[in-house]
């Protein structure tokens, strides 16, 4: 009894555990509260500012109803040289920027093999030459046998086995002369085809323009499978703008309306357009490289438009610009031109 009353009075003091858990896990909680709030402080803290853009946008013509993208090109568009066959090239020559006309050689490739098949189709030619000569020599033979026993004025005398030969050998003559000289015309034809093949690894300009991009050195291989042309070509006499307006916009485009051009980094100076034709194919579009291989669900038709040249002003194939479709003129319109700068 006496161990009982010992342990009385403690029971009391179990009542406090209860209490401990409870605001225990209160604490917790409000603790759990204040260091997530530190830590999205501290991810805030750490995100990068988006800055804003270095050059504003342009502002809107009066009355532009469509805005498209575009890449100022060459007119009548970029040639891109290629190669025939796959070979080694030996000899560039032309470089950037050098004005070409209609069949000037641009790059050689290696036509060695083919010099070679050539100094053999000339000598076959020796050959049959020679082949034929002795084909009208053994015709000749035999035709003055024929005449001789035909000059005979007494036919008794002769046998007409012997005259239905020398006919019969004289057309076996002819037919042999007729075969050199098809086999001669063979080998004159072999030369005049492996000339061709050779004229054909000298890539020349198909049209008067100026080299745009060399891609290709000397040593290098050719490959037709390359993305990367050898070369590219245009004419810089005058520029083209081809704009890519999206196909929800599609049926808003109207022929002969003009458009604004701003080039990249300047939203100030717009460039007047002149509206040349639209390509009624809709294709996906190619934002960034212009590669066949990108990967976009935009669809766009494009419309080619006319850039005139300003006076004072460098553009280049290639750039960008941001076309206004509708707009009545541009804020500041540069001088223009009658030709380009080269």
């Amino acid at each position: 009894m006496g161990r009982i009353q010992r342990q009385l009075p403690r029971l009391p003091s179990m009542n406090i555990f209860p209490l401990v858990i409870r605001y225990g896990t209160i604490a917790v909680a409000l603790f759990g509260v204040f260091s997530m709030t530190q830590v999205l402080q501290q991810i805030r803290a750490q995100e990068n500012v988006i800055p804003p853009p270095p050059v504003q946008p342009p502002e809107k013509p009066v009355g532009t109803r469509l805005a498209a993208t575009g890449i100022i090109e060459a007119r009548e568009e970029n040639v891109a040289i290629g190669t025939p066959i796959a070979g080694l090239v030996t000899h560039v020559m032309v470089k950037v920027s050098q004005q070409v006309e209609k069949g000037d050689p641009l790059l050689q490739i290696d036509d060695r093999e083919l010099q070679a098949q050539l100094i053999q189709a000339q000598a076959a030619i020796a050959v049959n030459q020679a082949m034929l000569d002795i084909s009208l020599a053994q015709r000749l033979k035999v035709q003055d046998n024929l005449d001789r026993l035909k000059s005979i004025t007494d036919q008794r005398a002769i046998s007409q086995d012997d005259l239905r030969n020398r006919t019969n050998d004289l057309t076996v003559a002819q037919a042999q002369v007729a075969s050199a000289q098809a086999q001669l015309a063979a080998a004159q034809a072999d030369v005049r085809q492996t000339q061709l093949l050779i004229d054909r690894l000298t890539i020349r300009a198909p049209r008067p323009g100026t080299i745009l991009q060399v891609n290709i050195r000397e040593g290098e291989y050719a490959s037709i499978q390359n993305r990367l042309a050898a070369m590219i070509l245009g004419d810089l006499d005058k520029l083209q703008v081809r704009a890519d307006v999206d196909e929800q916009n599609a049926m808003q485009v109207r022929k002969d309306e003009d458009a604004t051009a701003y080039v990249k980094g300047d939203s100030i100076n717009g460039y007047p357009l002149k509206f040349v034709r639209i390509e009624p194919f809709v294709i996906p579009k190619q934002s960034l490289t212009g590669a066949s291989t990108e990967r976009v669900d935009t669809r766009v038709l494009q419309v080619i438009y006319e850039l005139p040249i300003p006076e004072g002003k460098q553009l280049y194939v290639g750039q960008q610009v941001d076309v206004m479709i509708g707009g009545t003129k541009p804020l500041q319109t540069p001088t223009l031109s009658g030709s380009s700068p080269r």
